[in-house]
């Protein structure tokens, strides 16, 4: 499962986008607006992301998405 797994957290760009999106909301949702409803909205902002983000990375290793894939499968 490992080997299976291996490049799944790797540096592409697809991954850089989402961590960096993910940290710009928490620090809009703990810094500059802290606010228990901004927190509550950026938690399930970030939520959708990581699903979205989760269905890519199964079908691109399921079925190989194509030229725009950043794996090599």
């Amino acid at each position: 499962m490992r080997e299976f797994l291996a490049d799944v957290f790797a540096p592409t760009r697809y991954n850089v986008a989402t961590a960096v999106v993910v940290a710009a909301l928490l620090v809009v949702a703990y810094v500059l607006v802290p606010h228990p409803y901004v927190q509550y909205g950026a938690w399930l902002v970030i939520f959708t992301i990581w699903m979205v983000w989760f269905v890519y990375v199964g079908v691109d290793r399921v079925y190989g998405i194509g030229a725009d894939s950043d794996s090599e499968s």
